[in-house]
Order: structure tokens, then C-alpha cells, then sequence
């Protein structure tokens, strides 16, 4: 079962005592600086929680997988996501 953004707003929100519309603004403005610091090549660290950083893809052939044709793919960028301590620990079920 996946939470959806709605749901996370409504459950961060009863749990800090702010309204929804105020955990809504800090979430935007969260993923404003994550796009905004990874669009940069910056690393964006929350010790314990998570990491997200810009990586970098090389050129590399492909194929058209309808025409079978192989097709050169451009070089460009990726986003890694990494868990940190205490995500992986809730993960495993520890405390």
C-alpha cells in the first residue's frame, strides 16, 4: 500500500499540530530546493534519513526495441536516492 502525497500532508500535519495548507507549503518548498540544489550538481544530505545527489550517465548505444534499429543514446543525468541510518533501520523493523 503506497502513500500518496495527500495522505502524507494530512498525517504530517495532524501529528505536528499544523494545518494541512502549512505542511503542504514546507513540502513544496522542500522539493523547490531539493530540484533546485541536484539541478546545480549539488548533494542534498538529511543525516540518518536520506541522501539525493546528481549522477552522470554516458553516452551508450541502444535499440529500438520496435524496429530493432541501434540507436545512439546522448549522455546526460540521472538522480540517486540513498537511505540512511534510520531509514533503513525502520525498514528492518528496528527502533
Amino acid at each position: 500500500m503506497a502513500l500518496n502525497r495527500s495522505e502524507l500532508v494530512a498525517a504530517v500535519a495532524e501529528k505536528s499540530g499544523n494545518s494541512q495548507a502549512a505542511v503542504n507549503g514546507v513540502l513544496d518548498a522542500v522539493f523547490e530546493v531539493f530540484s533546485e540544489e541536484v539541478s546545480r550538481g549539488e548533494k542534498v544530505s538529511i543525516p540518518g534519513w536520506l541522501s539525493v545527489e546528481r549522477t552522470e550517465r554516458a553516452a551508450r548505444t541502444g535499440r529500438n526495441p520496435q524496429t530493432g534499429e541501434t540507436i545512439e543514446i546522448p549522455a546526460g543525468y540521472s538522480v540517486k536516492l540513498s537511505a540512511g541510518s534510520k531509514l533503513k533501520a525502520a525498514a528492518t523493523g528496528k527502533k
